[in-house]
């Protein structure tokens, strides 16, 4: 894996570091350590002055745009309006997914709290696939609906748009997905911020945003403003967790929905929310990490439309037994399971085929076929072959005459454009740049295979198949605190376009033998190499005493009368101002001997391969965290990767990696 560090405006840095240093509203985070590693955190991002640091570091409800601002979303809540008015039944269509649960929870919610009534339909992954279908309207309208709204999809659903006008249904789109070169669909309204002339400020928010601004809308016109803040908030729980579930990018908008939204979930009263939140062991201390909602929560709900049916979702969220809804949430669980171990057959497969076939490894775009592949499992599968050889894949499950598949793609080719290179081999299809899906004859499966390969090598070079880490600068594990900590939650939640920020870290000394964790990862204890430190075995300052909280790693080691003598003191240097820097060689020795705890995820299979041994120097690109467990708790470690130094040059920060 190649290292990269991001670089940075050293100019912009250097002029966000003395306003995170003097403005009063950042002073309790940038110290004049920690305005230094935020300033240049903050400018990759976009955000160079006060004004835009304190919407990025503080979001606000003020901060969210006027919905009107969309184009087709007055006419959308005129209609919904009037449809409440005359008691019609509302019939609301929604994608199988995280995003499209939400969102269809999102509206039906909005519609019967302004004091209307909705129904939903959800399809079935298997029987009747993604997007609107001419048979459901058909039946809608046969049932006496005249208005339905789609939420997550419809954007190219022009033949179900010209069915519903020809039985007389008022048809509204809302939708994020890009429109196609034949625009959008003759519908009553549609609600999308991505199609043309659309001037709404934010073009990223996922299906369940954009039914969001459609509720927000709608309450907006039907209740009394003194309720809208604290049912908005209330909203904000489900669309953090379909926006952080899309992997849209948690800038903008989306970071309020993101950041107010976990906050609100620590919360949660909902009995089908509780439930979920309790099945998926997450701590009721503290706001979930999108972390946990992406890889605890998310899957869970996604496992009701990938390996059954995803009317569950909707009902776990709109019941009010909390029985029932614990009985609802451990099914989940359980399908969550089965997904899991249908993934993993899945995989097996795959590495045999890549066993057996030499050319799939020379592949430029991967393509892997099964008989009977589980189709709610084959996209999550393609994003596991991505992450594990670093190249566009597409899997496909034969089905008789038929074949569904599922790609993914990495960040330098767009897989769309590719998918619509050979679209006439296709039934259908859709996706963007990174993700798609499709139905075809089994008996185009090889063609695909060549022309996939053939365009992939026409936008590819090898080199874009090696991995390639990211980090934001260089930091020494003497300088991880529980302030700097502090200083990089205001960064959260992480997510795409906000990611987690990541350093390296040179020559770190392993002080116990690595522990291999369930077979596949592995926690390693480190601490900052002696070169980091001038002075050497120095005596524990009282500034360092009082700078180190007992919650910090190997505070315990202090002891009580040290740390007594250290506040009678008063050392002067404690109480200095934030705005100077730190004495030269201040940090002593202590710093050396504070241990970190350091798990690696899926690292077992290279520790293995390239035995450390205690006493042993590694560079490691990290991230910082931390373990809230009440005895062990403290600051912690993530390995994003891990190298052995070179030793042929005392000078040379170069390194040998440890085996992939």
């Amino acid at each position: 894996m190649q290292w990269i560090q991001k670089p940075s405006d050293l100019v912009l840095v250097e002029s966000l570091v003395e306003t995170l240093r003097s403005d009063p509203a950042f002073r309790g985070s940038a110290s004049a350590g920690n305005a230094r590693i935020l300033a240049p955190l903050l400018v990759r991002r976009g955000i160079t002055s006060a004004e835009s640091a304190q919407r990025f570091l503080t979001p606000s409800l003020s901060h969210l745009h006027s919905p009107e601002e969309m184009t087709g979303l007055r006419a959308a809540v005129d209609r919904l309006d009037a449809a409440i008015e005359r008691k019609e039944p509302i019939l609301i269509y929604g994608d199988y997914d995280v995003d499209g649960t939400m969102a269809v929870i999102i509206l039906k919610t909005a519609i019967e709290l302004c004091g209307g009534a909705a129904d939903f339909h959800v399809p079935h992954r298997i029987r009747e696939g993604y997007d609107m279908r001419d048979d459901v309207i058909e039946r809608a309208a046969a049932a006496g609906v005249r208005l339905i709204i789609s939420v997550d999809m419809g954007i190219r659903a022009f033949g179900p748009a010209e069915t519903a006008q020809r039985l007389g249904v008022d048809l509204i789109v809302t939708d994020h997905h890009l429109p196609g070169h034949d625009g959008v669909p003759k519908a009553l309204a549609v609600v999308n911020p991505n199609q043309s002339g659309c001037c709404y400020p934010y073009k990223q928010l996922c299906g369940a945003g954009v039914a969001f601004k459609v509720a927000q809308g709608l309450m907006q016109r039907r209740l009394d403003a003194k309720d809208q803040n604290r049912l908005l908030l209330s909203f904000m729980k489900v669309v953090a967790i379909a926006t952080i579930a899309d992997a849209v990018p948690l800038t903008g908008e989306n970071r309020v929905f993101a950041s107010l939204g976990l906050d609100a979930l620590r919360k949660a009263v909902n009995p089908g929310l509780k439930a979920l939140l309790e099945t998926a062991q997450i701590s009721a201390n503290r706001p979930p990490t999108s972390g946990e909602v992406g890889f605890r929560i998310a899957p869970r709900i996604n496992a009701a439309g990938r390996m059954d049916i995803a009317r569950d979702v909707i009902e776990l969220f709109s019941v009010k037994d909390p029985v029932r809804a614990r009985e609802l949430a451990a099914k989940l669980d359980q399908l969550n399971t089965d997904r899991q171990e249908e993934e993993r057959r899945i995989l097996r497969s795959v590495e045999e085929r890549f066993a057996a076939e030499s050319a799939l490894c020379d592949a430029y775009c991967i393509v892997v076929d099964g008989d009977g592949w589980h189709r709610g499992v084959i996209g999550i599968t393609a994003t596991r072959i991505v992450e594990r050889y670093n190249r566009p894949t597409v899997v496909i499950s034969r089905e008789g005459d038929e074949a569904f598949g599922s790609g993914r793609s990495i960040r330098s080719f767009h897989l769309l454009e590719a998918i619509e290179s050979c679209g006439s081999l296709f039934s259908r299809y859709g996706g963007h740049s990174h993700a798609c899906g499709f139905a075809m004859p089994a008996a185009n499966v090889p063609e695909l295979r060549t022309r996939l390969d053939q365009f992939a090598r026409t936008k590819l070079k090898p080199a874009d198949f090696d991995p390639v880490l990211e980090f934001d600068g260089e930091l020494s594990l003497a300088d991880v605190t529980p302030e700097l900590f502090q200083a990089l939650e205001l960064l959260e939640p992480y997510g795409m376009g906000n990611p987690e920020p990541a350093f390296a870290a040179r020559g770190v000394q392993l002080v116990a033998p690595p522990r291999i964790l369930k077979e596949k990862h592995v926690k390693l204890k480190l601490r900052a190499g002696q070169a980091s430190f001038a002075v050497e075995e120095a005596k524990l300052s009282a500034a360092a005493i009082l700078a180190t909280p007992r919650c910090h790693p190997d505070g315990a080691a202090i002891r009580r009368s040290d740390r007594a003598a250290a506040v009678a003191e008063g050392q002067e240097v404690s109480l200095r101002t934030e705005s100077q820097e730190p004495r030269a060689g201040e940090r002593s020795d202590f710093r050396s001997k504070i241990t970190f705890d350091a798990l690696g995820w899926n690292m077992a299979e290279r520790i293995q391969q390239a035995p450390l041994l205690a006493g042993d120097s590694v560079d490691i690109a990290f991230c910082i965290g931390h373990n809230d467990h009440p005895e062990y708790g403290g600051l912690e470690l993530t390995l994003r990767d891990l190298r052995l130094p070179s030793t042929t040059n005392g000078n040379d920060h170069s390194a040998a990696p440890i085996p992939r």
